[in-house]
């Protein structure tokens, strides 16, 4: 009886498809966040150069006067 009970808890866990869109969204999230993880250097640098290229031209933009003499 206990073989014939554990095949029937077998197969109606294969064919219930409850908590299938909880398991879909858990993979979605795991999915976004591992492409998030890979492309962050690539996102790190882009914003570093950035911001130095910015900074860059704005040191240069500075062209400060020879002290006047007496």
């Amino acid at each position: 009886m206990e073989n014939a009970e554990s095949r029937g808890f077998f197969s109606r866990l294969l064919h219930d498809d409850r908590g299938q869109d909880l398991i879909e969204y858990g993979l979605l999230a795991f999915t976004i966040g591992l492409v998030g993880v890979a492309a962050w250097d690539a996102i790190v640098t882009g914003i570093g150069t950035g911001y130095g290229n910015w900074d860059t031209g704005t040191q240069n933009l500075w062209d400060p006067q020879p002290p006047a003499g007496p």
